[in-house]
């Protein structure tokens, strides 16, 4: 199955892995047993509940940075490594905030697609934020991957763009300049969901590049949102109470994918 065909829409859920060695909300009694652990729990309910791909993350890897620890990135790769056995859908890699682990990560477990903040210049929580989309895709050619799919979060979350360019033609620059497969659009924070101005936009500079929405949809918004949208990334809404930080609910996915395809766009 081709992920970014758009003649479907595809969702990528996402398996947030638990705070990792190194970060301060570490776990240190559970350890990684318990970070793997929980990562296949919501696997098993990804999957069951019918999403088409998952995307490893380190979401809870709070405060954030700009540049990979050593300790993170061996420790998302063998998390990643581990509970691939129990994987029956494609997967894919995210370590915030840095696009050069990320590409690494995801070669080395084997992924089919890479998300990042890859483009651009933001004023951000973590300073000033200038991502370098030349090194990340010249490590994905050094190291023989390149089939791996890179999505490009066009506007970062916590973070807002110091470039005076309309989101299109940052989009349509980052295609162009940057070899861009997917483009992502997301809200102003994890969960939020992206404007809906932004997604019109960014397709109609790019009709024929596949459109994701990377934050905030939810079984309220989804018809609207893939109206437009050729897929989405779920991580908040697919959780206990909607709550980014709990467990994957099986109910909440099943109830998303049985809304999602039974609308005409999604047939």
């Amino acid at each position: 199955m081709d992920l970014f065909d758009r003649r479907r829409k595809t969702v990528i859920a996402m398996a947030h892995i638990g705070a990792l060695p190194g970060s301060p909300l570490y776990d240190a009694d559970g350890g990684m047993d318990r970070l793997i652990e929980n990562v296949i729990s919501d696997i098993e309910k990804l999957q069951s509940g019918g999403v088409d791909a998952i995307m490893f993350g380190n979401e809870n890897d709070r405060p954030y940075e700009l540049t990979a620890s050593m300790e993170g990135a061996v420790a998302m790769t063998a998390i990643v490594s581990a509970v691939k056995p129990v994987l029956k859908v494609p997967f894919g890699v995210n370590y915030l905030w840095d696009p050069y682990a990320t590409v690494a990560i995801a070669s080395a477990t084997g992924a089919t697609f890479a998300r990042e903040i890859f483009t651009g210049l933001f004023a951000s929580d973590m300073g000033l934020w200038e991502p370098n989309a030349a090194k990340a895709l010249r490590l994905r050619r050094s190291l023989g991957r390149p089939d791996l799919k890179l999505l490009f979060n066009i506007n970062a979350e916590f973070a807002a763009s110091l470039d005076t360019r309309s989101i299109a033609m940052r989009a349509k620059s980052a295609v162009f300049s940057s070899l861009a497969d997917v483009l992502l659009v997301s809200g102003p924070l994890t969960g939020q969901p992206a404007e809906m101005s932004n997604l019109q936009s960014v397709r109609e500079a790019l009709p024929d590049t596949p459109l994701f929405a990377n934050t905030g949809v939810n079984i309220d918004n989804v018809t609207d949102i893939m109206s437009i949208a050729d897929g989405c990334v779920i991580g908040t809404h697919f959780k206990i109470d909607g709550d980014t930080w709990k467990q994957v609910d099986g109910e909440r996915v099943v109830r998303f994918i049985d809304k999602l395809r039974a609308l005409p766009s999604a047939a």
